[in-house]
């Protein structure tokens, strides 16, 4: 089959990135895939608002410590996704609320073309996040959900890829 996207145009795949098991299921779906297809991966890591607001030298100090955590994570992260596809990711470290900075980056960075989330094994469903995205959102997004099962290994992502 040809490829018969624009010289320069790659599908990226973007991934939520945070401390759950599932999430690193979405991230090698989506580094197996990229280096499949010959896209990429994108990383968003949103750090959510503190409860400390009034006391402005503690929220300053915890803003600090969350985001080295977050940049530690994140460089983790991309070295996984580098020895999966090949390629770097593009890495999006922002603040706010998670589903409100996800809608956003999906929007204004058009080289986004494929979300995926991993749904979590647990009897709580499959996460906050996949409900907020394939149910309230669902009809304004403007690219495709792919929601993997979070108790996938690497073999079975492996033949899914």
């Amino acid at each position: 089959m040809t490829d018969t996207r624009p010289e320069g145009h790659h599908r990226t795949f973007l991934v939520v990135v945070d401390e759950t098991e599932e999430m690193s299921v979405a991230l090698n779906y989506a580094a197996r895939r990229a280096r499949n297809s010959g896209g990429r991966v994108a990383l968003l890591h949103v750090m959510e608002p503190g409860e400390f607001q009034q006391w402005s030298a503690v929220e300053a100090l915890m803003k600090h410590e969350q985001r080295e955590q977050a940049e530690q994570l994140l460089q983790r992260l991309a070295k996984t996704v580098l020895d999966i596809s090949g390629t770097l990711p593009c890495i999006h470290l922002v603040e706010g609320k998670r589903s409100e900075e996800l809608m956003r980056i999906v929007e204004n960075d058009r080289s986004i073309s494929i979300l995926v989330l991993a749904a979590g094994t647990g009897r709580a469903g499959p996460g906050p996040l996949i409900n907020y995205m394939v149910g309230q959102m669902s009809g304004s997004l403007r690219i495709p959900v792919t929601v993997v099962p979070g108790g996938l290994n690497e073999a079975q992502l492996d033949i899914l890829t």
